[in-house]
Parts: structure tokens; sequence; C-alpha cells
């Protein structure tokens, strides 16, 4: 089987990629076009079938350590006055005590200072060429420099460098669910700690979460719109125009959130949106985590995904007599999973952000009904893969 192999990506797919590959003895080396690794960032959860994944990497005693334990989310009407106030764990399908939802950043390091010692890890560049031959890849970085692998894995997330440069452009495989949003850090001045705050009208809401006490936390506008603002993915300045003619709102804190985005040094705009590939390899060159199948973080398991399917990937790879075999091995059995996972959300139907005032209704309702269970609401598509146990070929 190759050995040197070649991960594009050091956030969350890439690192534990590598983890994994080291562990089988192949040489990795981990491109990430950031200068340093990137810290802070909103919370993401751990659940299901990738609580074993860290469970076997050592890392979750460490990682149950960092969990930011959100207690409970608030609902809102329009005028601001509450609707109902649930435990996380009834909204997200997850088991109470059992996941974990840790600052992005925190997951990150996590990961990364688990194979640092072991991996090459070059920052601030990134592949600007693939030439794949039959004994290897040939690769051209941005910095000029070239390099040969035996194999080259995406883990670059939603927007993925390498699936652009094997498969084609984004759009073809680009899924837009109609909604969009902007993530930005504002000043906590509403005395909120470990508990999030969701305001909805038809089409639109606006989302305060605070991990913490501290005197930051997280702000989020989203709204449902036809077509995707492809103009404005590149325009910051339009960004944050086209958020603030939505939310035009003098109700609750609405104001306030817009007033904010404008000035927020560390704006995120994006749609809401999956990726769907016919295949995730060609040739010595394979896709793992968002690149693969990005499933929108309105499902919450871009994280887990991404971590179950660089632990199938490595181990197809560490057992199989050539690399297509692996490629092929690794799909087979992780597709039926991300399937069942993007399918939590569709076109136009996230259950907590509804777009009409029938589905807002409906909602509502539902959570009302949310609120006095208290067995935990755990979904298949969160454990429907059990992980084998790869022994080295």
């Amino acid at each position: 089987m190759s050995k040197t192999v070649l991960i594009s990506g050091a956030s969350i797919a890439g690192p534990a990629l590598a983890f994994w590959l080291r562990r089988y003895g192949f040489d990795v080396t981990v491109v990430e076009k950031a200068e340093a690794l990137r810290g802070g960032g909103y919370p993401i959860d751990i659940r299901g079938t990738a609580l074993d994944v860290v469970d076997q990497m050592g890392l979750l005693p460490e990682l149950r350590a960092a969990h930011v334990n959100t207690r409970a989310i608030s609902f809102l009407h329009p005028d601001g006055s509450p609707i109902t106030t649930i435990r996380p764990e009834a909204m997200t399908g997850g088991a109470a005590g059992r996941d974990i939802e840790i600052r992005r950043g925190d997951l990150t390091a996590a990961l990364y200072a688990a194979v640092r010692d072991d991996v090459e890890f070059l920052f601030g560049d990134t592949i600007a060429a693939l030439d794949d031959h039959a004994d290897g890849v040939e690769v051209t970085f941005r910095s000029g420099s070239r390099r040969r692998f035996d194999l080259v894995i995406g883990a670059d997330g939603l927007h993925s460098n390498v699936r652009a440069l094997t498969f084609g452009p984004e759009d073809q495989f680009h899924r837009y669910l109609g909604y969009c949003f902007a993530g930005f850090t504002m000043r906590n001045d509403f005395g909120l700690s470990h508990e999030g705050v969701i305001w909805n009208v038809p089409g639109r809401a606006a989302v305060l979460y605070a991990v913490d006490e501290g005197e930051n936390l997280h702000g989020f506008l989203s709204f449902t719109r036809a077509e995707a603002p492809l103009d404005a993915f590149r325009d910051p300045a339009a960004q944050r125009e086209l958020v603030a003619s939505v939310f035009t709102d003098d109700t609750w804190q609405i104001p306030r959130m817009v007033a904010a985005m404008r000035t927020a040094d560390d704006l995120f705009f994006d749609v809401v949106s999956q990726i769907h590939l016919p295949r995730w390899s060609a040739g010595r060159v394979a896709l793992v985590g968002d690149a693969a199948h990005a499933p929108s973080f309105l499902t919450g398991q871009g994280s887990s995904l991404a971590l179950v399917g660089a632990y199938m990937l490595a181990g197809e790879l560490a057992t199989a007599a050539d690399h297509s075999t692996a490629f092929a091995a690794y799909e087979q059995a992780t597709r039926p999973f991300v399937a069942l996972n993007q399918a939590l959300v569709t076109e136009g139907n996230a259950s907590m952000f509804p777009g009409t005032p029938e589905a807002l209704a409906e909602r509502n309702a539902a959570l009302l009904d949310l609120t006095s269970l208290s067995a935990d609401l755990e979904r298949p598509a969160h454990t429907a893969l059990r992980l084998p146990t790869f022994a080295r070929a």
C-alpha cells in the first residue's frame, strides 16, 4: 500500500485522518492555507458514532473537560415574549450526558496536539495543481514548490480546492438549501450564560448564543432566499448590506444585532448547503469530511461525519491491497451513514428556522410538546454506522 499521503486542510477531518494514518504507519504531510492553526469559532457537536472515534483516539476525557455544557435553548415570539425553553438534547436529537459540545477551536487544537510531533504541517500554503499519475501524484503548491506523494486527500471543507482541482467547479455538486446566514461575535450585554435564545418570524431567525459567562457571545442572523447570493461571497460590504436589508425589524434585539454585525471583525457569511458527489475519489485523490459530503450546519453533524469519515478512510487504506480498493470500500461503507445524516435537513425545511407562517406555528406547537419530554431523543442517523475494527494489511 502507498505510504506517503498529503492531506489538504488542518481543521477537523484533516488532523483526524492524519492521526489514524500515522497509527497505521503512513508518512503524512498536512498543508493548510491559513498561516496558523485557527482558534475560536462557534461551538460544534460530537455525538453518536463520532464519540466512539474520539474515544479510540484517547481524546474523550480531554474533550469532555472542554464541554460547553449549554443548559437551555429559549424560543421567542416576534415581539420577544417567550414561547418555551427546552434542553438542547431535545432539539438536537442528542443524548443527555453523553454528547459533547465544544468550541471548534478547542477540538481543532486537541486534534493538532495529537499529531503535531509525528506529522509534517505546511501552514500558509495550498495546492495549486495536481498531476495524477499511475504511480503517484505530482503536487504544485502555491508557494511554487513541487513534491510527489503516493496519495492526496482533500479535507479542505465545503468549498474544497482539492475537489475543484479533481472533479471540477463546485456549482455542479453544491445543493443550496434556501438559507443564508451571518455569524459574528458581539458583546454579551444580555446576562446570558451557557444558553441560547432564538427569535423567529417566518423566513428569518436571530440567535444569541453564550457558551460561558464571558463578555462576548455568538450572534447569528439567518434568512431564506430563493437564489444563493453568489455575487456577495467575495464582498464583505455586500454581505453586510444584504443581511441588514433583510433584518429591518425594530423589535427585540434585532437593531443591536444588526449594528454589531456591521462592525464585527470576524463576520462569517455563507449559504446553508450540502455537497452531493457521485463519487468521493478519482485516481490517487480522495475526499473526506465536508469536502466530500457537507451535510450543512443545520444538521449539527458536520464535525461528527468528518471524524467518522477519517477513521473509515484510514482503516480502509491500512487494510486494502491498493488505494483503489480502499477508496471504494471507504465510500461503500460510509456513504449510507452520510446520506442518513444529510437527510436530516431538506431544502427549505429546517425545523428550527421555519420559512412560512404555517411551518412556524407547527414548530412552536412541537416545541411545547418537547418541553414536557424527559427521555433522550437520539436520532438513529447519529449512530447508524458501527465502527469496524481494522487490522493492518
